[in-house]
């Protein structure tokens, strides 16, 4: 998949002398062409070439292939995973990697009967700031971490309906919003504070419950744009989406999905401990004990930063500030992906995580749909 996020892997995928492109594939030609061009303008060989809708089975099926990275749509995910691994090779896919609690299992049974990884693209958990956090938490700064929060609370209302070469190709995005009643897309949230929570690594998540408001962004957007037709019938999605789960320890995570009002972009990444307090957004700040009534001053915030800088940032991060991503964030990701999967390293986000992050997709859209109730 070479739309928007595939071509940006390639723009990343250049700077990594350890991995080479050789094959490309998409349903257009001039996407191809297009990441093609990426890798010839940095002196780089031309990649084979696959167009078309079921060709990309044929590139899993070559010889010269160890990893095999998927940047499609969200329903395509699981099935081209599980068939790469079944063909022997590693996956990346992107988020999220299932959108059925089965899809999960596929992922998990796979990669445990080939032996081949799977990680799940989850590019926020290599943020800065995030990153920090982790560290300082791995470190004991907040204490018990007791409860953390995340979102993806972003105005996508212009691309829902966006019909050109740079929207959603046939307006997928937008058809998932019809379908699901829950949050479809809650891991850039979740990501960041599962690993500070250590889920699955001596925690897991227990229960959830989620509840959604009514629909009204969308279509008042349509309304205002003259958008008519089908394209503005029933949206099972409301604007705002918020869950809250309860891990085997008895802490707890609320993870929030808003993609249809009129707001400033905000993950949250919130975490609060015995001793300590920090949250990205809408203000990055940081409060300890015994002061942790109000934020520590931007001197000591800058301090803390730098002190507690996660080792992957400060080996790769003037890079990847450089060569971009989000930020940087996805050269990260991309970078930890090829030195683990070279060194025979296990990889930062495995299978499990892929599957438990993942299946909130359809455990949401369940609570939702029977009045908010728990689901295990």
């Amino acid at each position: 998949g070479l739309g928007a996020r595939g071509r940006g892997a390639i723009e990343r995928y250049v700077y990594l002398p350890d991995a080479k492109v050789v094959a490309l594939c998409d349903l257009d030609s001039v996407n191809v062409n297009k990441a093609n061009e990426i890798l010839t303008s940095h002196k780089l060989p031309a990649a084979d070439i696959y167009v078309g809708e079921d060709v990309w089975k044929e590139m899993c099926g070559r010889d010269d292939i160890d990893l095999v990275y998927i940047c499609t749509d969200w329903h395509s995910h699981a099935p081209m995973a599980v068939y790469a691994m079944k063909q022997g090779k590693h996956v990346a896919v992107e988020v999220p990697a299932a959108m059925t609690v089965a899809e999960c299992w596929d992922l998990v049974n796979t990669a445990e009967q080939t032996r081949r990884h799977c990680m799940m693209l989850e590019n926020c958990c290599y943020d800065f700031f995030e990153m920090a956090t982790l560290n300082m938490a791995q470190q004991g700064l907040f204490g018990d971490v007791m409860h953390a929060e995340g979102a993806y609370i972003h105005d996508l209302r212009s691309y829902n309906y966006d019909t050109t070469a740079t929207g959603y190709k046939n307006m997928w995005r937008l058809k998932a919003q019809k379908e699901e009643a829950g949050n479809p897309y809650p891991t850039h949230g979740l990501g960041p504070v599962a690993q500070i929570l250590n889920i699955h690594r001596g925690d897991r998540m227990a229960t959830l419950v989620s509840m959604s408001n009514a629909q009204k962004g969308m279509h008042l957007y349509a309304a205002e744009h003259g958008i008519t037709g089908e394209d503005t019938a029933r949206i099972d999605m409301g604007d705002m989406n918020t869950t809250l789960i309860r891990t085997a320890k008895g802490k707890t995570i609320m993870i929030q999905h808003d993609v249809t009002s009129p707001r400033p972009y905000n993950r949250i990444h919130m975490v609060s401990g015995t001793k300590g307090f920090a949250q990205k957004y809408p203000l990055t700040g940081i409060a300890l004990e015994p002061n942790a009534h109000e934020f520590v001053s931007q001197q000591t915030l800058d301090s803390l930063l730098k002190v507690y800088e996660h080792p992957f940032c400060k080996e790769i991060g003037e890079k990847a500030r450089k060569v971009g991503g989000h930020g940087g964030m996805d050269f990260i990701m991309d970078y930890r992906l090829i030195h683990c999967l070279k060194n025979g390293l296990p990889l930062d986000m495995d299978v499990y995580d892929a599957a438990e992050w993942s299946c909130l997709v359809e455990l949401t859209d369940y609570s939702v749909r029977k009045g908010s109730v728990p689901v295990q």
